[in-house]
């Protein structure tokens, strides 16, 4: 399990050309910020306003810097400091955000785990950033995530400490809450230079729809170039507003908009431990959230807890979605029940955080028919197989760069190198069309492609008509092989409560209410009770092409 880990980081310098970092700074993508100047501009500005709650602890802008920099100087009096990795896997707890301002004051380098990962996952993390600390929750849902960490840190030689969050008293454990103490905010003498926005910020695993995470190595600066376009112009953060997060603050889309967001621009946040779709429109109507950030299926939730009971969510201005398009006919029945709260699409990745994205001034019409244009600053390009530009309305594999990407695959040279090119475009894996006007439709992962008889299929279109059926609430699409056609589409689906649809009465529909192609028509038909899905909501394809190719 052990990993050899090359501590050389990867620098601005070595991915780019000194005149496209100086157009970056020119330009004002890279700002050269710190976190620590946010930190102690709103502890000063608006110390008594509480930044950041989760039902059961909350902090004000002065406790999240006296905390945060009392466990920073307690860290770098263990030893802990610039470029050194620090695993941290917490629910989305307030003390998470007091971890994350030591570490960036510090210049240690995040290494966010999602709270659903076990002892492979987690052991695998951890040696491949080479961690020397980790910092876990003692219990949470029924698993202890400390014992956890004693079982697996025999494969983890470089992991020196385990820091224990809401530990019982009296464990013979490093307690989070011992730590960080009591006492006077430290001095900079105490805490050290500031970290420099090319330092290595944060280390963000993917969830792995496919294969083992890939770390994605980011600074400062490439995560707020995403985070000024994404939580300011599109959440319209600031102070006196309210995130919602319910997503992990430990995959991409909950870290931007649930915690580095609020802290950079001045707003608040709630982070719910644990999804649950009435008890989360009771903490919006509670907290009087004004805008929330998810993975698209948490939609679909929200809509029926919505019609459910009654709750006062006028609070709400933008829900924006992220890990997989919106389905029309799911945008179409937000609009007509929520029409004051925008859903809005996001096209993005852990490697890019914000690639197209439609904003609330965008035309409204955009939201149904695409992902969203892309924001000034990024590259983006659609290709065919063999790298040339395709022409506008073709279908293309996506390629983005730009200051919001990462600088590398986390000590995975041959990775970046394929993914990377030359021009620091980075490819998608994804299809997609470009409108006239510029705006972006994904239409689907290369992977989703089935091809029949020769026929390229798109698995996420048969998808959005399937979604349109009364009978289905639920759909994915995938390939499996077969000795003539080379492959025929199966669907799985998740029927609505009380329905039993069929083949040939799905068939049916699609060919004569929707209207598609024969030879699009599913010629399988599996029933599921759910899909199965990563942390952040994607549909773990290869699972579900895993149980055909068993069978």
């Amino acid at each position: 399990m052990t990993t050899h880990i090359d501590d050389r980081e990867i620098r601005p310098e070595d991915r780019y050309e000194s005149a496209v970092t100086a157009q970056f700074r020119s330009d004002g993508y890279w700002r050269d910020e710190s976190l620590a100047q946010w930190v102690d501009h709103w502890a000063s500005v608006q110390p008594e306003v509480e930044v950041f709650s989760d039902g059961d602890v909350a902090y004000t802008w002065a406790e999240l810097r006296n905390k945060g920099y009392r466990l920073a100087a307690a860290l770098r009096k263990r030893g802990i400091g610039r470029g050194d990795r620090v695993q941290v896997q917490l629910p989305n707890w307030s003390e998470f955000a007091v971890i994350y301002v030591a570490l960036a004051r510090i210049g240690a380098v995040l290494v966010p785990t999602m709270p659903i990962y076990r002892h492979d996952e987690v052991a695998y993390v951890i040696n491949h950033s080479g961690a020397r600390m980790s910092f876990v929750g003692n219990m949470f849902r029924g698993f202890n995530y400390a014992d956890m960490l004693e079982e697996i840190r025999p494969q983890c030689v470089g992991l020196e400490e385990v820091v224990v969050v809401r530990a019982e008293d009296g464990a013979s454990v490093t307690r989070f809450e011992e730590l960080v103490g009591e006492g006077d905010t430290p001095l900079d003498e105490e805490l050290g230079p500031i970290p420099s926005a090319d330092d290595t910020h944060a280390i963000i695993y993917t969830s792995g729809t496919e294969s083992r995470p890939k770390g994605c190595q980011h600074t400062f600066n490439t995560m707020t170039y995403s985070l000024y376009n994404l939580c300011r112009d599109i959440l319209h953060l600031g102070p006196g507003e309210v995130m919602f997060q319910p997503s992990p603050v430990t995959h991409a889309t909950g870290l931007m908009a649930g915690v580095t967001g609020p802290i950079v621009l001045g707003a608040s946040a709630h982070i719910m431990p644990a999804w649950d779709p009435v008890d989360g429109m009771r903490r919006i109507e509670k907290y009087r959230c004004t805008a929330s950030m998810t993975a698209t299926p948490f939609v679909r939730m929200a809509l029926d807890a919505l019609d459910g009971g009654e709750f006062d969510v006028s609070s709400l201005k933008v829900w924006d979605c992220a890990g997989a398009p919106i389905p029309e006919v799911l945008l179409r029945e937000w609009q007509a029940k929520m029409p004051t709260t925008a859903l809005l699409p996001l096209y993005g990745c852990s490697e890019g955080f914000i690639v197209t994205a439609c904003t609330p001034d965008s035309d409204p019409a955009k939201a149904v028919t695409s992902d969203g244009n892309a924001p000034a600053g990024v590259w983006l390009e659609l290709r065919d197989p063999d790298g040339a530009v395709v022409p506008q309305g073709e279908e293309g594999e996506i390629w983005h760069g730009g200051p919001g990407l990462m600088l590398s695959y986390w000590q995975n040279p041959e990775r970046t190198a394929n993914e990377i090119d030359a021009d620091g475009f980075k490819r998608s894996g994804d299809l997609g069309r470009m409108d006239p006007d510029g705006y972006l439709r994904v239409t689907g992962r290369i992977k989703d492609l089935i091809i029949r008889g020769g026929t390229n299929i798109s698995a996420r279109e048969i998808e959005e008509h399937l979604l349109t059926h009364p009978d289905i609430v639920n759909a994915a699409v995938v390939g499996y092989p077969d000795e003539r056609l080379g492959e025929r589409a199966c669907a799985f689906v998740v029927p609505a409560e009380g329905a039993t649809p069929t083949l040939e009465a799905v068939a049916d529909y699609l060919k004569n209410d929707r209207k598609i192609a024969i030879q699009k028509l599913p010629e399988r038909l599996t029933i599921v009770e759910s899909l199965p899905t990563t942390a952040t909501g994607k549909v773990q394809k290869f699972l579900l092409r895993n149980t055909l190719t068993a069978q």
